[in-house]
């Protein structure tokens, strides 16, 4: 009788998951990994933005501009992950802001453009921070996007801006943001 019990009590247990799962529905799975954010992540632009035509000059301010066109998106110059697309870039074509009195006053930067190197940053402030010896300043009117910058340890990649003569646009790989910089030299 014994025997008879402990066979029973191993069917009984061995089709516990079968019951469980419930007639004709599939099985459960484990919760899937988080899907790739829209914004940074480590995703790296494989070529900075295009070049932007000039609006038709007008004598009213440009409204702001919200950058979250997209839940999830920061309120801040970003490339979207989905489709590359520098957001705000073009919208920035005509700030005032992003003029220089004396492009290149230090040169241009010697270092690697473009998605196949990244840069570690490596200490100072938005004011005055560098990698590899060389030496940048965020433009004024791009300093509010990027306070959650890691200036010691943040990867960024560097690009051409071409609709700003003098500036670069820094790409913070963890964030998916960037900003305006100029080039202070070694």
């Amino acid at each position: 009788m014994k025997p008879a019990i402990g066979l029973l009590a191993a069917v009984a247990f061995a089709s516990a998951p079968a019951l469980a799962q419930g007639r004709g529905e599939p099985a459960r799975s484990a919760p899937h990994a988080p899907a790739r954010p829209e914004v940074g992540g480590g995703h790296i632009p494989p070529r900075g933005p295009t070049h932007t035509p000039a609006p038709p000059a007008s004598r009213k301010p440009a409204p702001p501009v919200n950058y979250a066109h997209e839940p999830g998106h920061p309120n801040a110059p970003h490339v979207d992950v989905k489709t590359n697309v520098w957001v705000g870039h073009s919208a920035r074509r005509s700030e005032a802001g992003l003029r220089l009195d004396h492009p290149w006053a230090h040169g241009h930067f010697g270092g690697v453009i473009g998605a196949s190197h990244i840069y570690r940053l490596r200490g100072g402030d938005a004011h005055r921070f560098g990698f590899e010896g060389f030496f940048f300043d965020v433009a004024s009117v791009d300093l509010a996007y990027c306070n959650d910058w890691l200036w010691d340890s943040d990867d960024i990649v560097l690009y051409d801006d071409p609709d700003h003569p003098g500036y670069y646009l820094a790409y913070n790989v963890r964030l998916g943001t960037y900003v305006h910089v100029e080039y202070l030299g070694e």
